[in-house]
């Protein structure tokens, strides 16, 4: 048995919304881009990384705390756009509109969970839907897509997220789920 465990704070996705973003994903065809498989696709709140397994049960107890403190909210998509940086991508997104609600939840989790004493970066609330190769070079001038009509996620439970690394993907599966409020 490992030592340790790779963790890390998600929002599950509903399936009809990953199914949206699977179909937009299809716009985005290039020999370099990795699609993210449809069980792995998240909105990420905190990367914790690997722990030892006896921290668990206190990073749940974490969890649990932290939900409490906050209320639901929802996140409306802007775009699906190669990311972060347009001029060197390293990823496809589904960019959502940013969100105070968002921006305090994940600093809590960042003040809770982080060993690291700096200031945490503002997030932008986003879902990974593919990743280029790091050996290949990634295209340039690729589109922006929107959705028809408007297009939401309800933020209404945070979970804790085991990532065992493997190839081609990484396989995710949630540990537990706190509800928030």
């Amino acid at each position: 048995m490992k030592s340790s465990i790779r963790l890390f704070v998600a929002a599950t996705l509903p399936e009809n919304l990953k199914e949206k973003l699977q179909e937009q994903l299809q716009r985005f065809h290039h020999p370099n881009l990795r699609m993210i498989p449809a069980q792995n696709l998240h909105l990420t709140l905190y990367f914790i990384g690997n722990v030892p397994h006896e921290k668990l049960a206190e990073i749940k107890q974490v969890l649990q705390e932290t939900a409490k403190r906050h209320q639901s909210f929802t996140l409306y998509h802007e775009q699906t756009e190669a990311g972060p940086n347009k001029k060197k991508p390293r990823l496809i997104w589904a960019r959502f509109s940013a969100h105070t609600a968002f921006e305090e939840l994940t600093q809590d989790l960042t003040q809770q969970l982080s060993t690291d004493s700096s200031s945490p970066k503002k997030p932008i609330p986003h879902i990974t839907l593919a990743r280029f190769r790091k050996d290949k070079p990634a295209p340039k001038d690729l589109p922006a897509v929107q959705f028809d009509h408007p297009v939401i996620l309800t933020v209404d439970t945070i979970s804790l997220w085991h990532s065992e690394l493997a190839s081609p993907h990484p396989v995710y599966s949630v540990l537990e789920t706190y509800p928030l409020g």
